[in-house]
């Protein structure tokens, strides 16, 4: 259940890292409000995950999650680069949080 629940705040991550750009420097008030909820949420499922994992492991895992989330986030809805380099460090990622979880 922790994993899960550390998934879930990686993806609430992605959706208060991409919402950022939504909010126009916090002066749209609907993509403001989501994007706050978003980062709460995404603490307290933390802080729920670590109370039986490591919290080196969720941490990174967290932030992992939410790296890879936030780039192909921004490829797919924003237009970001999608060059062979990029994809190829996110593969890095997605590697190092796979060891994580394979070795906690």
């Amino acid at each position: 259940m922790a994993w899960f629940l550390l998934f879930l705040a990686g993806i609430f991550e992605c959706g208060w890292a991409i919402g950022l750009k939504y909010t126009d420097g916090f002066t749209r008030p609907i993509p403001t409000t989501l994007t706050v909820i978003s980062m709460v949420v995404s603490i307290i499922l933390l802080g729920l995950a670590v109370k039986t994992l490591p919290i080196g492991t969720a941490y990174a895992v967290w932030t992992g999650i939410g790296t890879v989330g936030t780039v192909l986030l921004g490829i797919w809805l924003l237009g970001d680069a999608a060059s062979f380099s990029r994809l190829a460090c996110i593969a890095l990622i997605v590697a190092g949080i796979a060891g994580l979880k394979l070795t906690a």
